[in-house]
């Protein structure tokens, strides 16, 4: 899998596909989208749905499947995971998909994220596995914080209820908190890569 800017085919784009066609690579993550302030919410979202049919079609012709992450944050397309599912659902399989972010999603979602894991099960490309918790800022109040996997809000529920549904893709184990360097950076790897297989063996 290889990790992109691209949200619609353009020149570019369809460049950095047709090369990794050629290298082998078939699966991709597409870039970020954020709604714009003086944009009404439907209008994004019909103008993301026909970029990704467009996608699609593109990477039927190369054989690609691209995956678009789900993303907390206040203007993040994908945030409330319904408007990427929106985007997708009348497209052929295996074209365009999300990459579906745990953490992301029970940051937004909180005690829903069961319903969003659900809704969007059929069109995962990639599940990302990272943690959080919530810790509270002199500035800025409540904040989400990332930390070690298996340390915060993420719960082990959603690796056993994935164990049992069609989905075999790749699971893509994600450090976004102060991971150090060196010998300290792969303690942290192997701590957290211990976690996630005791979670998936249970």
């Amino acid at each position: 899998m290889i990790t992109t800017e691209i949200v619609k085919p353009d020149a570019s784009a369809e460049k950095v596909l047709r090369t990794a066609s050629k290298l082998g690579i078939k699966r991709y993550r597409l870039g970020f989208i954020k709604y714009a302030k003086n944009t009404p919410i439907p209008q994004t979202l019909r103008e993301v749905t026909a970029w990704f049919k467009d996608l699609a079609a593109l990477n039927k012709e190369l054989g690609l499947y691209g995956g678009y992450q789900n993303h907390s944050g206040a203007d993040y397309f994908g945030a409330p995971v319904w408007d990427v599912w929106t985007a997708i659902k009348d497209l052929p399989p295996g074209q365009i998909g999300i990459c579906f972010d745990i953490a992301h999603a029970t940051i937004e979602g909180g005690l829903s994220w069961p319903i969003e894991a659900r809704l969007v099960e059929p069109s995962m490309t990639s599940v990302f596995l990272k943690d959080f918790r919530w810790e509270k800022t002199p500035a800025k109040g409540w904040q989400p914080t990332w930390c070690p996997f298996g340390e915060g809000a993420v719960r082990r529920e959603f690796l056993a209820s994935l164990k049992k549904t069609a989905f075999d893709g790749p699971l893509c184990q994600h450090h976004e908190y102060e991971i150090g360097a060196g010998a300290e950076m792969f303690r942290n790897l192997k701590r957290d890569l211990a976690t996630l297989r005791e979670w998936i063996a249970t």
